[in-house]
């Protein structure tokens, strides 16, 4: 069992990412799921990003940062999208992280001044003509950590939130399965 800190995306801790985060209790893992926005839910991506730019880009990672405050050191950090920020900061510079999951994004490494820590497993996810074109910067941080990266066809970006039109089951199905063994191989 992995004790889980999961990031929701632009839009907002939707029921989607709850559904993703009842998918991996289900398998027996304790799963924290903190609001970023105060409650605050957008109906494009765009409307969240331009919250999120409002806030502060971070205010964002800091709320993450004061979410993992209360929770054991040895956790993995896991985020969809803008969640990725917080997620992946706190695998970069939290001593004791168990592992990274990363869901339709990720920041280059050298973005937060830091490098990726040694032995650190990290996993990652995206659509191969994802509209926001991470792929690169995705391809980069796994070749880097010697981590996992799956591509799965298609041009949708939150695929993975049931609660979305982006929604792709099949290959949410897939993610789901991944991050099951990746969390697996932890213990």
């Amino acid at each position: 069992m992995a004790d889980v800190l999961l990031f929701h995306h632009a839009h907002g801790l939707t029921d989607g990412v709850r559904a993703f985060a009842d998918d991996l209790r289900a398998a027996g893992h304790q799963v924290t799921v903190p609001d970023l926005y105060d409650g605050r839910r957008f109906d494009t991506v765009e409307e969240g990003v331009a919250h999120a730019d409002a806030l502060g880009f971070g205010t964002v990672i800091e709320r993450g940062v004061a979410a993992a405050q209360e929770l054991p050191a040895d956790l993995v950090y896991a985020g969809f999208s803008l969640g990725a920020m917080p997620a992946q900061w706190l695998a970069q510079s939290r001593a004791g992280a168990r592992g990274a999951l990363l869901y339709h994004s990720a920041v280059p490494i050298g973005e937060f001044g830091v490098g990726w820590p040694d032995r650190l497993p990290v996993q990652l996810h995206i659509m191969v003509d994802d509209p926001f074109d991470d792929l690169a910067v995705m391809e980069e941080l796994a070749s880097t950590a010697g981590g996992e990266l799956y591509t799965y066809d298609g041009d949708a970006h939150l695929f993975t939130d049931r609660s979305l039109a982006d929604f792709d089951a099949a290959a949410a199905e897939l993610v789901l399965g991944r991050t099951l063994a990746f969390l697996a191989r932890l213990d």
